[in-house]
């Protein structure tokens, strides 16, 4: 048995913004070959998401990084 777009659809809809997202990681990455420099990258930036989302690393917002380096460079 298959399930209509539409209603595969509306099913993904119904989801949490958590699952929808992967869901998309999921089916971009399905479109996109990749290369190994690529691949590399992706596992850096889902490395350092995770680092911030343990709390292992502090996120700065951008002004504050940029009046630092200012101050540092003045």
């Amino acid at each position: 048995m298959s399930i209509s777009t539409d209603d595969l659809q509306a099913q993904v809809l119904g989801l949490p913004e958590a699952e929808r997202a992967r869901l998309l990681e999921l089916l971009i990455a399905s479109l996109e070959p990749r290369t190994p420099a690529q691949q590399a990258w992706i596992a850096e930036a889902q490395r350092r998401r995770e680092t911030v989302r343990s709390g292992e690393v502090q996120l700065v917002p951008a002004d504050a990084a940029l009046a630092r380096v200012r101050t540092r460079l003045a």
